[in-house]
C-alpha cells in the first residue's frame, strides 16, 4: 500500500482539520478550527462537519482533547480544546510528506494557477 500502515489514512478533511489543530496549537478549540479552515482554504464549513470530524479523530486516538478554564467571551462557559496525539502527528507528517512526493517537479506548473 501507498501509506504508512503505522498510520491510519487521512481524509481530505480529515488532514484540514488536523493541519489547523497544529497550527492553532492550545488555542485550538472547534469555532477556532472553523476559522481557520475557512481562512486558510476559502472553503465555508459547518460547524457540525468540524466536530463530527473532531470526534472521528479523537475515536481514532489521533486527537485529544480536555476543557478549558470558563471565558468571559463565553460568559464563563468553558471551550473543548483539541490537541494532536503522537500517531495523529505521525499521520499527519505522513499525509504531508507524501503529498510533497507526489507533487515534487510541479511546483510551476502548479504554481502557475
Amino acid at each position: 500500500m501507498w501509506f504508512n500502515r503505522e498510520t491510519p489514512p487521512l481524509g481530505d478533511f480529515e488532514q484540514l482539520t488536523m493541519l489547523a489543530v497544529l497550527r492553532l496549537d492550545e488555542d485550538a478549540y472547534g469555532a477556532a478550527i472553523q476559522r481557520e479552515i475557512e481562512v486558510q482554504t476559502g472553503r465555508v464549513v459547518s460547524v457540525n462537519a468540524i466536530y463530527t470530524t473532531l470526534d472521528r479523530l479523537e475515536a481514532k486516538g489521533l486527537l485529544r482533547s480536555w476543557i478549558g478554564a470558563p471565558t468571559q467571551e463565553r460568559g464563563g462557559r468553558r471551550k473543548k480544546h483539541y490537541g494532536l496525539e503522537p500517531l495523529g502527528l505521525a499521520a499527519i507528517s505522513q499525509a504531508y510528506r507524501t503529498m510533497r512526493r507526489m507533487s515534487r517537479g510541479f511546483e510551476r506548473l502548479l504554481e502557475r494557477s
